[in-house]
């Protein structure tokens, strides 16, 4: 039985705060659904103090934007973009459409048709993240969707260069300065000067997250993403250094962002949790790390693999970083996780930025029933059938009974035709 060590302080979300931002975000769908374009200005104004008369950047305003981005990060950013891409493609190649003959006469098969228009958004903020601009818009180029409208909000009342410029490397097909709630619900519902996409994919805050969650159904979503999430499972040949600081690099998301070192080693529970309080002291973000290490980070302490692989199957975390003396054993058991980090010689902050997988991720324990985003969210996997006139006669006669069965008599009459009229005589 796994022993905590180090306790998380918080237990749940104030119910309070959850009712407040459902009632915002409806309030400003409604207004949006309602008025449009006006509705989506003075939000902007009112919320991120932000006002211009179109907020889609033409052609001219993209080309000074990039322009003036230092040579060295945009270099960064074809080079992590080509990493996400050459992931993707050969992702999108393992995809197959099928057909086959499943009876004498009877041809069935599936296509993956790309969706044909989605909404990237990239989060600003605290955190402007340039990287959610590779993993939502050359994931979506990749599996053949046509048009990708891609928002970020404005960066302390200027337009963010480097997100643009990533956007624009990326292939995003429209690009508009436009954030948080309004923004979701200009791309998911249209506004005349935005036209609606079938697909809105990228993370964000809690009102974003809500905006996504009331607006499914009337557009698509990659999941419904909340703070980030890492558990490190280490064993006693893990460097508590370098668990310390993968554990602290996810607690600077946020102040609700859980953080567990689950350990088969006394000693490392204890050098780690020394170690996170030393790298506190110098840590920039330290006022919401220490927050989020205080309220969400845990220490356990399990007796052997089985026992740690169990426990992180259950917590079914987003990231999952396995530090012990073989990780393969973990990549061949492990179930439930959004991306797998092993060996000490990777990290997640490789996986947010850089080194190729998709970024976003199931969070809340949801990678019990699925992944992330990936290419295949933009395909959609359709059927179709034919039969030859012979194998009609016998799919009608059985599927005529079937039908009477559940008491559709005109299913039944449409195989009945099919039936009499080339049934051999």
């Amino acid at each position: 039985m796994a022993t905590t060590t180090k306790a998380p302080a918080a237990t749940h979300a104030p119910a309070e705060r959850s009712r407040e931002i459902e009632a915002t975000v409806t309030r400003i769908i409604a207004d949006v659904a309602e008025r449009g374009d006006a509705a989506v200005q003075e939000w902007s104004a009112r919320l991120d103090r932000w006002e211009r008369k179109s907020f889609r950047l033409d052609e001219a305003e993209i080309e000074r934007i990039v322009a003036s981005v230092p040579w060295p990060v945009l270099e960064d950013i074809r080079f992590s973009q080509a990493q996400v891409r050459r992931f993707a493609e050969a992702q999108r190649a393992a995809i197959l459409d099928v057909e086959l003959e499943t009876f004498p006469g009877v041809t069935l098969g599936h296509r993956n048709i790309p969706i044909a228009s989605s909404g990237s958004y990239v989060p600003g903020g605290r955190y402007p993240m340039v990287a959610s601009a590779h993993m939502g818009i050359v994931t979506a180029k990749v599996a053949g969707v046509e048009r990708v409208a891609a928002c970020t909000p404005p960066l302390a009342g200027e337009l963010p260069a480097a997100t643009i410029a990533a956007m624009h490397l990326a292939g995003a097909d429209e690009i508009y300065c436009l954030g948080g709630v309004h923004a979701i619900a200009a791309l998911a519902l249209g506004t005349g000067a935005i036209q609606p996409v079938d697909f809105i994919a990228g993370p964000g805050n809690a009102y974003v997250v809500e905006a996504k969650r009331q607006l499914f159904g009337r557009v698509g979503i990659d999941l419904l993403a909340g703070p980030t999430e890492i558990l490190v499972v280490a064993d006693e040949t893990a460097d508590a250094e370098l668990v310390a600081a993968d554990l602290l690099g996810q607690a600077e998301h946020g102040p609700t962002s859980p953080a567990i070192l689950l350990t088969t080693s006394w000693k490392l529970a204890g050098d780690v949790e020394r170690e996170i309080a030393s790298q506190l002291e110098s840590l920039p973000a330290a006022d919401v790390a220490s927050v989020a290490w205080r309220d969400y980070g845990e220490i356990r302490v399990v007796g052997d693999d089985e026992e740690a692989r169990r426990e992180a199957d259950d917590l079914a975390f987003e990231h999952v970083e396995v530090h012990t003396r073989d990780p393969d054993w973990y990549l061949a058991r492990l179930r439930n996780y959004g991306s797998l980090f092993l060996g000490e010689t990777t990290t997640v902050a490789y996986g947010d930025k850089t080194i190729g997988t998709n970024h976003i991720l199931p969070t809340g324990r949801a990678a019990r029933y699925t992944g992330g985003l990936w290419v295949g969210k933009y395909l959609k996997t359709v059927t179709y059938q034919r039969a030859t006139r012979e194998a009609s006669v016998e799919i009608g006669e059985i599927c005529a009974r079937q039908c009477r069965i559940e008491n559709f008599e005109a299913h039944a009459r449409s195989c009945d035709l099919r039936v009499n009229r080339w049934l051999p005589r």
